[in-house]
């Protein structure tokens, strides 16, 4: 049996997985978004904060999956938590907090002053320059961090599943166990297409939503 026929007879296991594996990876995202933006945010009105954020978020970022799972262990445990999707969850919050914080952090201070400047000129305040300014036309860099924190979270989420997570890893973590080749091959490719989906996605939201003075701006810059 190949890896396409394998994939073919186990279709309704792998689309019940794939469809774990983004459950873990979206719900995992919108947490981040939720800790990560407000953070980055905050942090461009402190250049020393800024720098002691995104320098904790590096060192997250440096610890192995199955370390930081096996850091989480003992912690969650003390809640019943242990093992599953919560660590899982964690975890892949923890990793994506570099890209949003460390993009939304450069896409606010990137914003032109004098738009800035002419805002204020206008009597806004500084949260409605925040709204109606800067958030706008850092939207596209933001959502670059979220792209590289979705397709790298996708990589990790299957490493989870050593933990009892679920999702696609359950292939990959299944076939070493039974020197199945075609299951561990059959769960990376789907991995794989699944990254691919989703930048791809990710990579068409960012275009739409770039506002069209920025796109203009592109197009005379070439």
């Amino acid at each position: 049996m190949n890896v396409f026929d394998f994939i073919y007879k186990n279709a309704g296991e792998c689309w019940l997985l794939t469809f774990e594996h983004i459950w873990i990876v979206s719900l995992a995202l919108f947490l981040a978004i939720l800790l990560g933006v407000p953070i980055g945010i905050a942090v461009t009105r402190s250049e020393q904060a800024a720098r002691r954020v995104i320098n904790a978020a590096n060192v997250l970022m440096t610890v192995p999956s199955i370390a930081l799972f096996g850091i989480l262990l003992p912690l969650l445990s003390l809640i019943n938590q242990g093992l599953g999707k919560v660590p899982a969850v964690m975890a892949l919050v923890l990793y994506s907090q570099l890209p949003i914080i460390r993009n939304t952090y450069t896409a606010i201070k990137n914003v032109p002053p004098e738009i800035v400047d002419a805002g204020r000129g206008l009597g806004m305040s500084g949260w409605k320059r925040l709204k109606e300014i800067e958030i706008p036309l850092a939207v596209p860099v933001i959502i670059a961090g979220l792209r590289t924190a979705a397709v790298m979270n996708i990589g990790i989420a299957a490493i989870a599943a050593y933990i009892g997570a679920g999702g696609l890893g359950v292939l990959i973590q299944q076939g070493i166990a039974r020197v199945y080749g075609e299951m561990i091959v059959a769960g990376a490719i789907l991995v794989s297409l699944l990254a691919i989906f989703v930048d791809a996605g990710m990579a068409l939201l960012e275009r739409l939503l770039t506002p069209k003075g920025i796109k203009i701006g592109r197009e005379l810059g070439r």
